[in-house]
């Protein structure tokens, strides 16, 4: 399958505009010397099929949209090749195949957030608001999500946090082995399974099968399908308001897959779901 034209021009806009920026000198290259020949900057679609390993031409047909589905292994080379964001990573696979990339581009990717996200968490007011990277460090949260914790401090990683500490085993999280648990557990599974060289997520998982109270859970718990928290309720005992409960919104940034934007929503008292039980039942047509 051929892309349409519209798609074709996008594509070509787009690794054109990449090759341009990569210098041919630092992908080891002579420099040019002065006469006639290609004036264009930065990588030629020769240089490209040498440097992916590809017969002549294969990158010519592959940036004129004439490669039928192209390979995982061809995009990652090309984007690894022409310093793709996250962003372009994304853009490239639903171009070229119809579908989000199976994994982030970088190794790194989700460790950090642009400062914009930092001002817009630390300005939200009627939620408890944060953001975690990847490994569930804490990036930058508002000041109602530090008066959940006693002591007014939230925890450097919530992850760590939720499962390992007995503040909240005991205190802050109701029915953590039911409500809790169940829930993160495969969330760490998973992500370990997403990052196999990422070595604090290891470890964290290492910490958590070895803990008497949580390592027993985690081996059952952790082979669950993921369920996302977006939207779900569970019970919380915040350090000012007393039990309530939480409801959970949790969005991605798009240059930063793998960190999370998380909102709290506290409700003191009963949870929602006993208030309002018709809201539970499922629509019908």
């Amino acid at each position: 399958m051929h892309l349409a034209a519209p798609d074709r021009d996008a594509l070509r806009a787009l690794l054109r505009e990449r090759r341009a920026a990569v210098s041919p000198g630092s992908a080891g290259f002579p420099p040019r010397r002065p006469g006639p020949g290609r004036r264009a900057a930065g990588l030629s679609q020769e240089q490209m099929d040498l440097l992916l390993d590809r017969t002549p031409g294969t990158y010519n047909r592959f940036e004129n949209g004439q490669l039928a589905t192209p390979s995982a292994d061809l995009l990652t080379a090309v984007a690894t090749l022409l310093r793709f964001d996250e962003q372009e990573w994304t853009f490239l696979w639903r171009l070229t195949r119809r579908e989000a990339p199976p994994n982030p581009l970088h190794r790194d990717s989700g460790l950090s957030v642009p400062g914009e996200w930092r001002r817009a968490v630390d300005g939200i007011s009627g939620a408890l608001a944060y953001i975690n990277d990847a490994e569930w460090n804490l990036l930058a949260h508002n000041q109602e999500f530090a008066a959940l914790f006693p002591g007014g401090e939230p925890p450097a990683n919530s992850m760590r946090w939720m499962l390992l500490d007995p503040e909240a085993r005991e205190v802050v999280l109701g029915d953590w082995a039911n409500s809790w648990a169940p829930v993160v557990m495969p969330q760490l599974r998973h992500a370990v399974e997403l990052h196999p060289q990422n070595t604090a997520l290891a470890r964290l998982e290492d910490d958590v099968r070895r803990d008497p109270v949580a390592g027993p859970l985690y081996a059952v718990a952790s082979a669950a399908p993921i369920a996302y928290p977006d939207g779900t309720e569970r019970p919380i005992n915040h350090a000012l308001y007393g039990p309530g409960w939480v409801t959970t919104c949790v969005a991605e940034p798009v240059t930063s897959p793998g960190a999370r934007v998380m909102l709290l929503l506290y409700t003191a008292g009963d949870s929602l779901a006993s208030r309002s039980p018709l809201d539970q039942a499922p629509l019908t047509s």
